[in-house]
Parts: C-alpha cells; sequence; structure tokens
C-alpha cells in the first residue's frame, strides 16, 4: 500500500478524513518528510485492541520499506545543520 504525500497544512485542513482512509500518508514539510500518519482501523471507538495496533504497525512498516537507513541519516544531519545555522543568530 503506497503512501500519499500531503503537506502540513493539508494534513490539518483535512485531519478528520484521514482516519477513515487506509492509506498512509507521508506528511511533508519545505520537500522534508518530518513524519509519516498510519491509520489505525476501528470499527467501535472501545475496540482498540492489539491487533488493530499491529496492523497500524504493518502498515507502518510496508511504508518505511524503501527507505535506507544511511539515506535517513543524513537526512537527519543535513537537516540539523540547517536547523544550527538558523537558529545561530537567535536569543535562547
Amino acid at each position: 500500500m503506497p503512501a500519499i504525500r500531503v503537506g502540513v497544512r493539508e494534513l490539518r485542513e483535512r485531519m478528520a478524513s484521514f482516519p477513515e482512509s487506509d492509506t498512509p500518508a507521508a506528511v511533508t514539510r519545505r520537500g522534508e518528510t518530518p513524519g509519516i500518519y498510519v491509520p489505525a482501523r476501528r470499527k467501535r471507538a472501545e475496540s482498540a485492541n492489539f491487533s488493530e495496533l499491529k496492523e497500524a504497525a504493518d502498515g507502518l512498516t510496508e511504508a518505511l520499506a524503501d527507505i535506507q537507513e544511511d539515506e535517513l541519516v543524513a537526512e537527519f544531519r543535513q537537516a540539523r545543520r540547517r536547523g544550527r545555522k538558523s537558529n545561530n543568530g537567535r536569543q535562547r
């Protein structure tokens, strides 16, 4: 099940529709993916159980299948450097 790409703003605007979907969403911000939304299908609000959590975990595993660890680490380091550069002139 391929993930769809959705911006943070669009996710916020359409948040109510995402839990009804079976498709994971790669949440993007300025071209980077800071997170992935994996819906857990529930029949009733009180029915959250182990099988539903396992289904959500399997969906996450499938969504992350094409990601290489080296690429992820390099992207993280790059984002961290950009964050440090933008914070250099700010008071903490």
